[in-house]
């Protein structure tokens, strides 16, 4: 290695790990949010008598307990348990603060995923609020009663003083329904009014829903790079995805057929029986209330309610972000609440126009794991499947490349020739290339489809539910969705890397240096040279400060990738020695 390069290296790791040092240091607990980013998806339209008949199955039965409650001054906490959710109440406001999906282990804790994450006295899941949906949520003690072993209910008699006298307003009750093998439940919000109540309406409000605060299992924004919070809706026609930094808050004034919240694998998807009755505006919010973790809540709001009872129901989605769960909710058959044609599956985490693409390469990724029984060898064989059917594009790249190397010198001789005369130069450069049979479109698609492939395999092997939890190698690679480990220290390691000892993102810098090196061999050299030296390791070490907590799955992708691309690397630069692509010279001279 050159000297001028080693101490480019040298110094371009000391700017980084200062710079990581400083921001660990210094940075902890900026404020300074990034940028709103909203990401709009164009989806299948739903038609209206879809939606007409969607709202025809959700309609809801009357709340039949409102009488049968009675009256409790303590709080209490009860538990509805399924095959697939458990779910704690308590009767301060009859809302939830626990809800544990059985099915699907949070490793940190050794239960189920909690998706009523980051829940305190102030804000608890699926709370009310008279009004907008920043006012505070009803903290009373409400009644209770357990309907039946997957139904309760729980209610609240307002109250105020007329002429000295207590009168009785109107009757706030909320009934949870739960049936065995479903991840969604459904929500009765009914509001019944003494003869003189005269209805709900705080500016233009009457009440408003919320979210939990977090959906699980636990998030650190600051080492979990490849998790997200993402706030989502979808208006029959079009999903809309939005990204907030921690502390901010949005506002989506947009009408919307279902709206929640998700991260990487799990979400929350609230879908109103009847959306006329509810508001087009949703708050979404990130603000650190508790525990200084940052919220990942949605908010809506309904209209105001006349006199006399109204009932609201929602359908209430709890659950893993899956294709196969999310698609039962296209047919009424598929689901114990009959509802169809929501399009959940919307809310999947997708590279959007290349969709498509994703979707076959997970086809052929689930029929190679039914033959070998294991994600990481089935992400193995794919990755090599299609490295080797994309050989004759990557051969016909290399080639035109060493082609447009060895007629370096004539290029050079040509712009200095005619530095002068822009037309005549692109002529005498034509003229060259079909002298030596090169055709620069010919090296940008395969190029442009190569990128395409890794980008799709990129976006599924970082999101795909199937990898949670998926071991492929005991003791080292438990779990393909999280990043490996050979070692766990008692201290966090710097630049937010945790406390892990991982293994595989230096065996990709490995990989990395070495395709990147064989690679540049064949070039000629140039004044760039020092430069493309310094890509060559620099880089690197920059993606292993990037990819350090990557998840494991996508580790092996880019290093069997970049394994595979060295092999074929060595036998393109062998035919390049062997067969000398001809480079005919100017004055009609052949380069040897």
């Amino acid at each position: 290695m050159e000297k001028n390069t080693l101490w480019a290296i040298i110094l371009s790791t000391v700017v980084l790990l200062v710079f990581f040092g400083i921001q660990a240091k210094f940075m902890p607990k900026q404020t300074a949010q990034p940028q709103q980013t909203e990401i709009t998806e164009s989806a299948e339209d739903a038609t209206t008598n879809q939606l007409a008949e969607n709202r025809a199955v959700m309609q809801p039965d009357l709340m039949s307990p409102l009488q049968e409650v009675e009256s409790e001054v303590a709080e209490q906490t009860y538990t509805i348990t399924t095959d697939k959710v458990r779910v704690t109440f308590t009767n301060r406001g009859g809302d939830i603060i626990g809800y544990e999906l059985l099915e699907h282990l949070d490793t940190d804790t050794g239960k189920g995923v909690e998706m009523a994450d980051n829940v305190s006295d102030s804000n608890r899941a699926f709370a009310l609020s008279f009004g907008g949906p920043n006012n505070l949520p009803l903290n009373t003690i409400f009644s209770a009663h357990q309907i039946d072993d997957y139904t309760i209910g729980f209610s609240y008699t307002v109250q105020k003083m007329v002429d000295g006298a207590l009168q009785k307003d109107c009757t706030i009750a909320k009934k949870y329904s739960f049936k065995p093998g479903e991840y969604a439940f459904r929500l009765d919000v009914t509001i019944d009014g003494e003869p003189a109540f005269a209805g709900l309406d705080f500016d233009g409000l009457a009440y408003s829903l919320r979210t939990s605060p977090q959906v699980g299992p636990h998030y650190n924004r600051k080492v979990d790079r490849y998790d997200v919070r993402q706030f989502m809706s979808y208006s029959g026609e079009k999903y809309k995805k939005i990204l907030l930094g921690e502390n901010q808050q949005k506002t989506y004034d947009k009408n919307w057929v279902w709206a929640g919240i998700a991260g990487k694998y799990f979400e929350i998807l609230v879908i109103p029986a009847d959306g006329a009755k509810m508001s087009a505006v949703a708050e979404y919010s990130s603000a650190i209330e508790h525990n200084n973790y940052a919220n990942a809540q949605a908010r809506f709001s309904r209209l105001p309610v006349g006199a006399g009872q109204t009932t609201d129901t929602y359908y209430v989605y709890v659950g893993p972000r899956s294709e196969k769960e999310l698609a039962k909710y296209n047919t009424a058959e598929n689901n114990a609440w009959g509802l169809h044609s929501l399009k959940l599956g919307e809310s999947l985490d997708t590279s959007g126009f290349f969709s498509w693409l994703e979707v076959i390469l997970k086809f052929l990724l689930e029929q190679i794991y039914r033959l070998v029984r294991n994600w990481g060898v089935a992400i193995i064989v794919l990755t090599a499947l299609l490295k080797f059917a994309m050989f004759p594009l990557t051969r016909k790249t290399a080639l035109g490349t060493a082609k447009m190397q060895q007629i370096q010198p004539q290029m050079q001789a040509l712009q200095t020739k005619y530095k002068d005369n822009p037309q005549k130069l692109q002529q005498e450069t034509m003229k060259l290339y079909k002298e030596i049979g090169y055709n620069p479109m010919a090296g940008c698609l395969p190029m442009l489809f190569t990128f395409i492939i890794l980008y799709a395999m990129y976006r599924l092997f970082n999101n795909y539910f199937e990898f949670r939890g998926a071991m492929f190698i005991p003791g080292w690679i438990p779990d393909l969705s999280k990043g490996d480990s050979v070692a766990s220290l008692s201290f966090s390691l710097p630049f937010n890397f945790g406390n892990q000892v991982r293994l595989l993102p230096i065996i990709y810098v490995v990989s990395q240096i070495l395709f990147s090196k064989f690679t540049q061999n064949g070039g000629t050299a140039s004044a760039n040279q020092t430069q493309m030296k310094m890509m060559m390791y620099g880089m690197p070490l920059v993606f292993f400060f990037i990819f350090y907590n990557a998840p494991a799955g996508l580790l092996i992708y880019w290093i069997v990738s970049n394994v595979i691309q060295l092999a074929q690397q060595l036998v393109i630069n062998h035919t390049i020695r062997n067969k000398q692509p001809a480079a005919v010279a100017r004055g009609g001279k052949k380069q040897k």
